[in-house]
């Protein structure tokens, strides 16, 4: 087997590994093992090899996984809310008059049915449209649409 074979097998090999880590560190030395299975094509002393290996894999390490980190990162999907915290700031529906001094009041959104108190001790009649400000345990508190 000639030394340009296990270059590329070693390429493999390090892309596999780097398929069941997250760091990518495997696919920076990966790439390594591909320009140096290029030099030993090229007929290159393994000392050669072995330093064109290292020299790629420290210039992928430095200046290709910062760019894939920040693809793979978004710090968008890092600020999109999930859960009850995704409610806060839609609209909803009230489907049983909020009024504080009944302590009565439910809005319905997305097709699920919650508990509601008005934000200024405000009288919101059944059917109007409010904006949920904030929730603590199974309650919203909510103010009405303008």
């Amino acid at each position: 087997m000639e030394l340009w074979q296990i270059w590329i097998i070693a390429a493999l090999v390090l892309f596999v590994v780097e398929i069941a880590t997250s760091g990518f560190a495997a696919v920076c030395l990966s790439l390594g093992a591909l320009v140096a299975a290029i030099a030993a094509g090229c007929g290159a002393s393994l000392t050669w090899q072995v330093v064109v290996f290292a020299v790629a894999s420290l210039v992928a390490l430095v200046f290709f996984r910062p760019v894939i980190i920040r693809l793979f990162h978004n710090r968008k999907s890092e600020e999109r809310k999930s859960g009850v915290e995704a409610l806060i700031g839609r609209e909803a529906v009230v489907t049983e008059t909020i009024d504080e001094a009944a302590a009565t009041g439910r809005v319905r959104i997305d097709g699920d049915d919650w508990k509601a108190v008005a934000a200024d001790s405000a009288h919101i009649e059944k059917g109007e449209k409010v904006v949920v400000l904030s929730i603590e345990s199974i309650v919203l508190t909510v103010k009405p649409k303008q």
